[in-house]
Formats: structure tokens, C-alpha cells, sequence
């Protein structure tokens, strides 16, 4: 069987954390910052967990991660 490719957009966005969980990047955090209160902006700043519902999708478009 050939080698699985990797999704090179899921590569680039998503990091296999040592025990399994996928980790994110938050989103909005790009423009109309003026809007968003100081605190908002940290919280946004911080990497999140993807959801439990959507982890399988993640996790096979990055079968080597």
C-alpha cells in the first residue's frame, strides 16, 4: 500500500500534542483589533484543544503527526 499523504493546510494549522490531544490556534485575532477588549485579545493569543468531535477528522488528515 502507498504512503498516505499529509494535508498540508492540517500541517501548517494543528500540532499532536505528546499524549494525543490536537492543538489550535484561536481565531479573530487578525483585524478590527480596536474593538476587542485588552483581555480578549490575551485569551485569543493562547492556544486552545480542538474539540473532541472534531479530533478524528484532524488526526487523519495527519497520519504521521
Amino acid at each position: 500500500m502507498p504512503k498516505m499523504k499529509t494535508h498540508s493546510g492540517a500541517k501548517k494549522r494543528f500540532k499532536v500534542t505528546a499524549t494525543g490531544k490536537v492543538k489550535r490556534r484561536r481565531g479573530y485575532l487578525r483585524h478590527i483589533l480596536s474593538t476587542k477588549t485588552r483581555k480578549q485579545k490575551r485569551r485569543l493569543g493562547k492556544a486552545a484543544l480542538v474539540d473532541k468531535a472534531n479530533e478524528k477528522a484532524i488526526k487523519r488528515l495527519l497520519p504521521y503527526l
